[in-house]
């Protein structure tokens, strides 16, 4: 009755530069599950399957592009009972490619981990069991929606904060410059739109507009996607290809997600930026570039530069510019204009009243501070739109989409520290275990980089100074003392 996971996978694989139907990942351990949504949804999409996080991105970074659905549990190995996974997942995807469209697909039906899934990116989350025609239903629905705002880049920059007002004098500043900006920003704080904002508002605007993102494409394919490649110049290469920086022309060429890019690769590509020269793969014949490069980060490439991973030429030749998206806790009232922007947008797709909201929610949507920023705000748009159109939401109703995992303080100082764990050690004495008490603090940490992190992994283990191994043995060692362990102490964060 069912085909194997190898042979719907290899089927999917083989369809999926030319069949029509739209692109679905499914990202669950559970075999029984995956057969079973596969049956009911493969005669709707595409669909392939993917055990674990780094199965599934892999398949987000295949040579033929990243899916346009995904459902993803939250409980993966390694730690299938916790969420840690499932939400690196949806932080890693959504950075890899920031137009899939998630769907959180979860047991662990807690209203915290929706919420968290909600704010890192995820558009839905539907707790098991679903019928799968009410998914189906769902699916079809989110296709539905314009990956991003209607109307040009600029005309998307909408706001009059004073970090707005920044933004637009800095994109007349650099529009016409022939040098290379750098965007840096924090994840959904829309380093494409600004991208797109500065092509548009140049005299490159007749010209091609091209992007790659960096991180949404394997390691080894990075080079002849960027510079083309010769006919077999490696295997799978039957023919001869052009590269971005051919295609972009006389245009604007968006390196997105650069910090991505292998070291060994970035030579080649300073070497474009201080000649124009580059080869295909496979070549020897110069060839010249006449693009704009763009680059855009939600890393410290600073930093980068320190820890020996990116070069530091490289790093200086890419921010002769240098624009700072500003987060959406920093916009002000701005976010009512999102609002109402998003809000008219959506309710023009479904050809329905827009929904509002009463005052005292008004209060709460001027005080969150949107953590995923303008992605998040617009996800909660179309959530609210679909529960409530016409309707005047309340107070309790917007809450209930707001992430109550907000992003842990600084460490106090030192001598505040002291002089707390003094007061814990007098209050609890005969009672206190500095094991325990480290576990804890040691979790607290862990957690609190992962937040800061958007959940990538990977980034999360460079603002704890570790590598990717070590953190993954930390969290399997935490996981498994923490369960036996007692509840904490007062002092200790919970």
């Amino acid at each position: 009755m069912f085909r194997s996971r190898e042979e719907r996978v290899r089927s999917a694989h083989m369809s999926r530069a030319d069949d029509a139907k739209p692109s679905l990942l499914i990202v669950d351990d559970d075999p029984l599950i995956v057969d079973t949504l596969a049956y009911y949804l493969e005669g709707d999409f595409r669909v392939a399957t993917a055990p674990d996080r780094a199965a599934a991105m892999a398949w987000a970074k295949d040579p033929s592009g990243p899916p346009d659905l995904a459902l993803i549990d939250l409980g993966l190995p390694p730690t299938p009972h916790r969420p840690q996974e499932g939400f690196a997942l949806v932080g890693e995807l959504l950075a890899s490619a920031p137009q899939v469209r998630i769907v959180v697909l979860s047991g662990q039906n807690d209203s915290a981990n929706a919420r968290h899934a909600r704010a890192l990116g995820a558009i839905e989350f539907v707790a098991k069991p679903v019928a799968p025609d009410r998914l189906r239903e769902l699916l079809h629905r989110l296709l539905d929606l314009g990956a991003a705002p209607a109307g040009g880049a600029g005309s998307a920059l909408i706001g009059e904060s004073p970090a707005m007002q920044k933004l637009r004098l800095q994109l007349r500043q650099y529009a016409d410059s022939p040098f290379p900006v750098l965007i840096e920003g924090e994840s959904g704080s829309g380093k494409e739109l600004i991208a797109a904002a500065l092509h548009q508002l140049s005299q490159r605007s007749p010209h091609p507009y091209v992007a790659l993102n960096c991180a949404a494409i394997a390691p080894t394919l990075v080079e002849p996607a960027l510079f083309g490649h010769a006919k077999g110049a490696f295997t799978g290469a039957t023919g001869s290809r052009a590269g971005f920086f051919e295609e972009a022309a006389s245009g604007t060429l968006l390196l997105d997600e650069v910090g991505e890019l292998p070291l060994e690769l970035q030579p080649k590509l300073l070497r474009v930026l201080e000649n124009g020269e580059y080869q295909r793969v496979g070549e020897t014949q110069p060839r010249q570039s006449r693009a704009r490069v763009i680059a855009a980060t939600n890393r410290d490439l600073k930093g980068e530069v320190r820890a020996g991973r990116f070069r530091a030429d490289l790093y200086h030749r890419l921010s002769v510019f240098t624009i700072a998206a500003p987060p959406l806790r920093e916009l002000g009232s701005d976010r009512f204009l999102l609002l109402e922007r998003f809000g008219q947008q959506i309710a023009a797709q479904f050809r329905q009243p827009a929904f509002s909201l009463a005052p005292a929610a008004e209060k709460l949507w001027r005080d969150y501070e949107f953590p995923g920023n303008v992605r998040e705000l617009r996800n909660i748009v179309i959530r609210l739109s679909a529960r409530f159109p016409g309707q005047v939401v309340a107070a309790a109703a917007l809450a209930e989409e707001f992430d109550p995992q907000r992003p842990a303080a600084p460490p106090a100082e030192r001598e505040a520290m002291i002089e707390s764990a003094s007061r814990s050690l007098v209050e609890q004495s005969g009672r206190f275990s500095l094991d325990a008490t480290l576990l804890h603090w040691e979790d607290a940490y862990i957690e609190a980089a992962r937040r800061l992190a958007g959940g990538n992994i990977s980034q999360t283990a460079r603002l704890l100074g570790i590598n990717r191994s070590t953190l993954y043995s930390r969290i399997e060692t935490l996981t498994r003392e923490l369960a036996r362990d007692e509840p904490p102490p007062a002092s200790a964060p919970r």
